[in-house]
């Protein structure tokens, strides 16, 4: 999937000039966590919930300790009154901000934010504004996502064909050992696995298959080390070879 496929757009942004006051009866109006700061159409910045908990108005002012103090420069310290005590966006935005474009992969993305630890990515198309991705973006996307897998149809075949071929993408379940038939949509997994956690990944595989109605674990777990068997959870008590 690529952004422009979850992002939002007719994103309501503010500009320099805007005041904080303003901002604030915007984003709690609009129910939004942070806006684009836009000169000209231009991204300059944007402003967050983050950038306005340490105000004087609350008394959150950042307190710096006695001995701290002795080592701020004055110019770090005329900073922090900026960004406490401005009365403009300009004063008050965040202007190193992460963007994307309309075709990055989601993936890349979704790397960023949890990178930076963001909430939401401006996406820019020649140098403007042209939508905005959030968290919230991405729930929906997920929601819609689930909501297409519940209300599909597939024959039986075609849902075998679909956990095995997903089991076949990763290391823990491509080596053939998994073996997978289904039932009026039941899928039952059979077969050995060498380590346990192989057991709720490929239940979780199968279940993300669309037409699945339950699944059915018959995997025996051989550890590999001491040669103990674990036999499935319908199945009672290890042996030894």
């Amino acid at each position: 999937m690529k952004v422009a496929d979850v992002m939002t757009r007719g994103v309501i942004g503010v500009s320099p000039q805007t005041t904080v006051a303003e901002a604030v009866n915007l984003m709690l109006s609009s129910r939004i966590s942070g806006l684009p700061v836009l000169d000209d159409g231009k991204l300059v910045g944007i402003v967050t919930e983050g950038d306005l908990i340490r105000r004087a108005e609350l008394g959150t002012e950042r307190r710096v300790s006695w001995w701290r103090s002795l080592l701020m420069t004055p110019g770090k310290e005329a900073a922090d009154y900026v960004l406490s005590h401005g009365a403009k966006v300009d004063d008050v935005m965040t202007t190193d901000v992460d963007t994307v474009t309309p075709d990055t992969d989601l993936v890349d993305a979704v790397d960023i934010m949890n990178r930076r630890a963001i909430k939401r990515l401006p996406v820019v198309e020649d140098d403007r504004l042209v939508g905005i991705m959030s968290r919230a973006d991405l729930l929906r996307a997920l929601a819609a996502k689930f909501a297409r897998q519940q209300s599909g149809e597939m024959t039986d075949t075609e849902i075998r064909e679909a956990v095995r071929a997903e089991l076949g993408r990763h290391p823990w379940g491509r080596d053939g050992f998994i073996e997978v038939h289904v039932r009026a949509g039941v899928v039952e997994l059979e077969g050995t696995i060498y380590d346990e956690r192989t057991r709720a990944a490929a239940r979780v595989a199968a279940e993300a298959v669309p037409g699945v109605k339950s699944v059915t674990d018959h995997l025996v777990w051989i550890e590999p080390m001491s040669g103990v068997v674990m036999m499935p959870p319908d199945m009672d008590g290890p042996y030894s070879r």
